[in-house]
């Protein structure tokens, strides 16, 4: 049983894609629900399992209710893949601030709400896998997103300390993905800083969602010793 946050386009519904065929249920969570219905609908006419649910990854109350529908309808959570996040480019100097802070509540508290909403019931069952979509960018930031990187470097120290609280006492591996450039709809904010990235990446090849997606299918279907 596996959640996806931020399944509604990108490299959650590539990763929901992936893990329907491989055989998990598959939770579907975003704010646009009408995308994640016709997810569904896709992947159950594929012979998948899927459940659509409806939610904003800066609420707790809406992140515990759907960790509650999960485990009432399929008994369990085996794996969080949390993915939403958000990407405003601009430069430090224009002082963004509702951006920045729009960055720090979705990239980092929506992921530490989905953590504690989880953890209780993994750390009952021994067992389980927190995956979360970070970044390049927690390694090597970029201008205009400085801000979008100190988030992701964020998830890094989270990741790596999720790993050394939960890993040997409680079963729970703990997986940090890192891609590069991801051609998505996650590219936004500032038009000029956005233009200037669209020009630098021209020519070039980006990833695409589904090869972010097959790095997740390997970390989540690797045994339970390789960590």
């Amino acid at each position: 049983v596996a959640i996806v946050t931020g399944a509604s386009s990108g490299i959650g519904l590539a990763t929901a894609r992936r893990l329907a065929e491989c055989g998990a249920s598959v939770v579907l969570t975003a704010r646009r629900v009408d995308r994640l219905t016709d997810l569904a609908r896709e992947i159950e006419s594929a012979g998948g399992s899927a459940m659509p649910i409806a939610g904003d990854v800066t609420s707790l109350a809406e992140v515990n209710n759907v960790v509650a529908q999960t485990v009432d309808t399929f008994g369990s959570v085996d794996i969080l893949v949390n993915n939403a996040g958000i990407m405003p480019l601009a430069p430090l100097a224009e002082a963004r601030i509702d951006e920045w802070t729009a960055m720090v509540d979705v990239n980092i508290k929506g992921v530490l709400h989905f953590i504690s909403a989880v953890m209780p019931h993994m750390i009952e069952r021994k067992s389980g896998h927190l995956l979360s979509v970070g970044s390049l960018a927690s390694r090597r930031p970029f201008p205009g997103g400085t801000v979008y990187s100190a988030t992701k470097f964020a998830i890094r120290s989270l990741s790596w300390g999720l790993h050394l609280e939960l890993g040997a006492a409680h079963g729970i591996r703990v997986t940090d993905i890192q891609p590069g450039f991801v051609s998505t709809e996650l590219l936004d904010g500032d038009p000029d800083t956005a233009a200037a990235w669209a020009e630098a990446w021209s020519g070039r090849r980006t990833l695409q969602p589904d090869d972010v997606a097959r790095a997740i299918e390997f970390a989540v279907t690797s045994p339970d010793h390789v960590s």
